[in-house]
Formats: C-alpha cells, sequence, structure tokens
C-alpha cells in the first residue's frame, strides 16, 4: 500500500456489492477489489471480526464452529448491519494505509440498486456513517455503471446498460443525467452459482460447495449451450449417496442448462425495458447499442446471447468488473456528474 495513505483521509466511492467490494479513491482511481465476506470468530461469547476480504472469502465453507465466513450483502443489499459496518470499516482503513485516524472524514459515495428501498437506503447510510464518513451519498448502481462505461449520460441521447451483478441485475435507459427507465430484479452471479448446485446434486448426488460452482460457472459458464457436449471440467465434492468425497466430470452443455433459468429472468428484463423505452430513445438504443457491466457481464456468451434476442448489438464495457466503482468515483470527482449524486 502508497505510504503516502497514511497521511491524508481521502474522499472514496464504494461499490459495495454481494460478491465484491470495489473502492475507489478522489485523484487514484481503484485501490481495492475484495469479495464482501467477513469472517467472525466467536470466543466465550464474545464476537470479533478474524478476516474481511480475500482472506475471509478462503475460509468460506472451511471453517471450525467457533468461526462463520459471512457475507454482509444479500441481493445488492444489507442483510446484517453490524457485520456490513465492520467490513466497511476495515477496508476504509486499509485504503488508508490501516490507520484509523483521519485527518478528516471521508465522505463517501456509494452505490445501490435502483430498486432498493427508502429502508435498504437508510441501512447503507447508517453502515457507512457509523464507519466513519462524515457525508454519504448515494448513486444508483446503472447511473454509476453507465458512467463508468464511458456512455454520455449528460447528453440528450439514449444509453442502455445491463450491469450484472453477484445479487441484483439493474437494466436501465439513461439520458441528461437521469433514468429515463430502471429495472432492477434480484437475480445475478450469486443465483447460478446456486442453479449450479442444485443441479450438480439432483443430476449427480454430489454436493458442493459455494466455492466450488462459483469456479465452474467461471470456467465453464454459458449462457448459450455448445454444440455437443463442450468443455469438460473435473470437480470434487461428497457423494451424496455414498456419503465420500468423489469426483466427476461435469460439461458445458450441463452447466449451460443448469443456468438458463436465471439467464432467462435477465434476458426478460432486458425485453421489458426495451418495451418500456420511449420511442426517440429507442431509436438512440438502435445506434448505441447496449453496454452490458457487471461480472456476470463476463459470462461466456451473454453478449451473443442478447444480441439474437433482441437484434440490437451488445457490446461488454472495458473492466466490466469495475465500472460502478469507477463511475461512481467519477462523479464524486467531477462536478458536471454531481446532480447524479443523492442525499443519503
Amino acid at each position: 500500500m502508497p505510504r503516502f495513505f497514511k497521511f491524508s483521509s481521502h474522499d472514496m466511492a464504494i461499490d459495495l456489492g454481494t460478491a465484491n467490494t470495489v473502492v475507489y479513491l478522489r485523484d487514484m482511481g481503484i485501490v481495492l477489489n475484495e469479495p464482501s465476506v467477513v469472517a467472525i470468530e466467536t470466543r466465550n461469547g464474545i464476537k470479533k471480526v478474524r478476516a474481511v476480504g480475500s482472506d475471509a472469502k478462503l475460509m468460506m465453507g472451511k471453517t471450525p464452529d467457533n468461526i462463520k465466513a459471512i457475507r454482509p450483502l444479500r441481493d445488492g443489499v444489507i442483510a446484517d448491519i453490524d457485520v456490513a459496518e465492520q467490513m466497511i470499516k476495515h477496508f476504509i482503513q486499509k485504503v488508508n494505509g490501516g490507520t484509523t485516524r483521519f485527518f478528516h472524514r471521508p465522505e463517501i459515495v456509494i452505490c445501490v440498486p435502483s430498486g432498493s428501498t427508502t429502508v435498504e437506503r437508510r441501512a447503507i447510510r447508517d453502515a457507512a456513517s457509523n464507519a466513519g464518513a462524515s457525508k454519504v451519498l448515494l448513486i444508483e448502481e446503472p447511473m454509476a455503471a453507465a458512467i463508468g462505461a464511458g456512455l454520455p449520460v449528460t447528453e440528450p441521447v439514449g444509453a442502455m446498460v445491463v450491469d450484472i451483478g453477484g445479487g441484483t441485475t439493474e437494466v436501465a435507459v439513461l439520458s441528461l443525467r437521469g433514468l429515463a427507465y430502471s429495472n432492477s430484479v434480484r437475480m445475478g452471479g450469486d443465483k447460478m452459482d446456486d442453479a449450479i448446485s442444485s443441479f450438480i446434486r439432483r443430476k449427480h448426488n454430489l454436493m458442493v460447495g459455494e466455492a466450488t460452482a462459483e469456479r465452474i460457472k467461471h470456467e465453464i459458464g454459458s449462457a448459450r449451450s455448445p454444440q455437443g457436449d463442450g468443455k469438460i471440467l473435473r470437480i470434487k465434492g461428497r457423494d451424496l449417496v455414498a456419503g465420500v468425497p468423489k469426483e466427476i466430470g461435469v460439461t458445458q452443455a450441463e452447466i449451460a442448462e443448469a443456468i438458463a433459468e436465471p439467464i432467462s429472468q435477465i434476458l426478460g428484463a432486458v425485453l421489458v425495458a426495451l418495451e418500456n423505452t420511449p420511442p426517440e430513445l429507442a431509436a438512440d438504443i438502435v445506434d448505441q447499442g447496449i453496454v452490458l457491466t457487471g461480472g456476470g457481464a463476463l459470462l461466456d456468451r451473454m453478449d451473443e446471447l442478447l444480441a439474437h434476442a433482441t437484434g440490437l448489438p451488445v457490446s461488454v464495457a472495458d473492466d466490466a468488473l469495475i465500472c460502478v466503482a469507477r463511475g461512481a468515483g467519477r462523479a464524486l470527482e467531477d462536478a458536471s456528474y454531481r446532480g447524479v449524486l443523492m442525499e443519503a
């Protein structure tokens, strides 16, 4: 970590994602990208944080009884406010070189799903304030994603972004610093992982953990079925019949079948958005196409599937994983975007 982080506290933007938390520091860019996981140790009835981020994720599914690896966000919103607060505090300290003494409490911009409720937004604000923020501003995830992807959100031109995260998929049509239409479905990478686990359990009588399901998705997951079986991946888990560890091979075609339902829900949200887009903005989208952001955008053939279903050009944004945090950071730094930020 650069030494100069220790001498001042910087305003920052945080993409508080279900799967990963990404931090953008004013004038420095992305400085942290770690899993949204906290390991809590309970000893003599007292709970304390054992690990946060990458270290905590390595513990998932492998902890003794007195340690629990918790993901404090579900479906893009805070499920456990106390643990979320500890996680935000840890990440703020980490980007400030480990110090807890700020020269000034930072102003923090946090990304929220467009469909989140007032109560959910208040929980995010409270967690960030308690973690050391002097002021908390919110930005809706599709707007941040569009800014991060370099779309012309300040101009009278329609742009469409589909942000596929771990917990939610945000579909939005943007123009003139506002959302002309937005739709948030609680469907994303986590549901795909769950679908893969369930499918392997049903078809192969094999129980696999969350980390294995995620690895399968990354290595052979595809939004469209391949010709034939496609690639084969060897995986390990627990045989549900014999109760012993076992290794099997799963095919790309099987995994495409496993995640077909979550994929169809994401596609449905995109088609609903297109149906509800005003005609003039729809004409712009025919020219501009659809831009995909978020981790789900990197799923093999996702862009191809959407292009085939909509008949529109579909592209994946550069650095799709960090688009939302980068866009929130630009909104923090650039006065021309300040109108897209909301008081928490």
